[in-house]
């Protein structure tokens, strides 16, 4: 099991199996990241790994999509589209 800490949501955590995806966490766990679609075509859930990014899988052809080189390198993905092995701390814009 791994956790995953939603920091833009007071920093809750969750325990989760390894491999999930974190958007269906978020909804499954009241872990907050926002969303529209669920399926990679409207960006909403953009996020920020504040920690544990070396656990996501590889980047999706439809993140890329709303994410430049920069945003990835910089630590930013799609919940709905990333998977994480071990222990991440997540954020997002909160608006």
């Amino acid at each position: 099991m791994i956790t995953i800490i939603f920091v833009s949501n007071n920093g809750r955590a969750v325990v989760a199996p390894e491999n999930s995806n974190l958007l269906r966490i978020s909804l499954r766990e009241k872990g907050g990241i926002p969303f529209k679609c669920g399926a990679g075509i409207c960006g909403t859930c953009r996020c920020h790994f504040d920690a544990g990014s070396e656990y996501a899988d590889a980047v999706k052809p439809k993140e890329r999509r709303h994410l430049s080189d920069a945003d990835i390198e910089a630590g930013y993905r799609m919940a709905c589209q990333t998977f994480v092995s071990g222990d991440v701390s997540i954020s997002w814009e909160v608006k």
